[in-house]
């Protein structure tokens, strides 16, 4: 009877309408809330099957789901460590229990945005209790090859362990300008002297010392130089390494190394350039250039001039803050004025953002409905960058909330309308058999 289609119709009008007065109302008390991502409603038509006689309505019918997609605009803080994602992904966090349990029982979840601190354990976590994620580099701040698909390489963020820092020196680039005079016929053969300072594995600052001598003809240019290598840290009187470098005239190659021989415990690699050398606080690798390549050591008509050398490695440091750059690298500041990677923040993403399931504190986990995790590096693919010392702002238009509250409001009205009408019409139909 089209009558009771017309009362089911008002009564599910009622009740999709208060589904959408539900929405609104957590729209707008999560206004200020930051990350927080706008609930929406999304009404179909139901229809029953018509007959010629009469016309039966069918109502309506509500799915809900939250617009996590969308993403809100990004307000400075000042706090480096308020982290927001500039566009699409999220951040990986856990809660409490995954700091302790192992990547495969850990609860992995996904915000948008967070205003991480330093607990008692050094562990970067927000008020609301989730706790930052990423994947721990090395020494030389690598990360290296770790799973994509999954959380299985991901660990509690921790910084209390870089608290104290030094890292020792494994690598030394050596750009330098040997002069082409000195190895002509009449020379002085006076030494020249380059000390290079070193970290040991203590943190404590040494010298590599490289003397190069020019080695002088009776007639001519020889293109030759003889180089002693001395570490402070042992007897600064014993060559740790010593190496017979021959330069090219040639017009296609002249300045460049023609031969390199090392000896006394120094080894030379002609294909990268490089010379192995045992200091005393382990092995040490130096750049001095390959075979008639332009980097590294050459001899060009002009005085001794280091251009360009380098070392990694770092003394001891005390920490005194950390930052996230765009590329999600979190980096640890020393009072030193060095800085080291200490972990490298993913973005998760899935091809389904508004399938994933919503969790407390603005926090979301994968579902049948969003598909597979993927963690991307930041700025890279579809996901964006990380956004230093902001927070993501909540995407509720509270104005759009009020028009939409107003409208939900008279389409209750309306709908409690028809039940009220139907009734009267019923008690009509009932009064009739008086």
């Amino acid at each position: 009877m089209s009558i009771s289609s017309s009362l089911n119709a008002g009564v599910m009008g009622l009740s999709v309408n208060a589904t959408r007065l539900a929405t609104i109302s957590d729209n707008i008390a999560n206004s200020g809330t930051y990350g927080y991502k706008r609930s929406a409603v999304d009404f179909s038509s139901m229809v029953l099957q018509q007959s010629s006689a009469a016309y039966a309505a069918g109502g309506v019918r509500v799915d809900t789901y939250k617009n996590i997609a969308e993403t809100g605009s990004l307000i400075s803080t000042g706090r480096a460590t308020d982290v927001a994602v500039a566009g699409r992904g999220l951040l990986p966090v856990t809660n409490l229990d995954g700091i302790t349990d192992l990547a495969a029982n850990r609860d992995l979840m996904l915000t948008p945005t967070g205003s991480f601190f330093a607990d008692e354990n050094g562990f970067l976590r927000t008020q609301s209790g989730l706790f930052l994620l990423g994947w721990a580099a090395n020494a030389q701040g690598e990360v290296g090859n770790v799973s994509r698909n999954s959380g299985a390489n991901l660990v509690p963020v921790n910084i209390s362990t870089s608290v104290f820092n030094a890292t020792p020196t494994s690598s030394i680039d050596l750009g330098i300008n040997v002069p082409a005079d000195a190895t002509r016929a009449g020379g002085t053969g006076e030494p020249y002297s380059l000390p290079v300072e070193y970290f040991d594995n203590l943190g404590r600052a040494q010298n590599v010392t490289y003397v190069f001598t020019p080695v002088v003809p009776a007639t001519g240019s020889s293109n030759s130089w003889t180089v002693q290598i001395f570490d402070s840290a042992g007897d600064p009187a014993v060559s740790i390494g010593d190496l017979a470098i021959t330069f090219s005239d040639t017009p296609a190659s002249g300045g460049r190394i023609a031969s390199a021989t090392a000896s006394n415990g120094a080894v030379y690699d002609p294909a990268t350039g490089r010379v192995s050398l045992n200091l005393a606080h382990g092995p040490v690798e130096t750049f001095i250039g390959r075979l008639n390549d332009s980097t590294g050591i050459t001899q060009l008509a002009g005085s001794f001039a280091p251009t360009a050398v380098t070392k990694n490695g770092s003394p001891i440091g005390d920490l005194q803050s950390v930052e996230i750059d765009a590329k999600g690298y979190l980096q640890a500041i020393y009072d030193k004025g060095f800085r080291r990677t200490l972990f490298q923040i993913p973005i998760a993403d899935v091809p389904n953002m508004n399938g994933l399931r919503a969790l407390d504190s603005q926090a979301y986990t994968s579902s049948n409905s969003s598909g597979n995790l993927y963690l991307w590096d930041a700025g890279s693919g579809p996901v964006g960058s990380v956004s230093g010392y902001s927070l993501m702002e909540s995407t509720t238009d509270v104005a759009a909330e009020l028009t939409d509250l107003i409208e939900t409001q008279r389409a209750y009205t309306s709908n409690a309308k028809i039940v009220q009408t139907v009734d009267e019409m019923l008690q009509e139909t009932t009064n009739l058999k008086r």
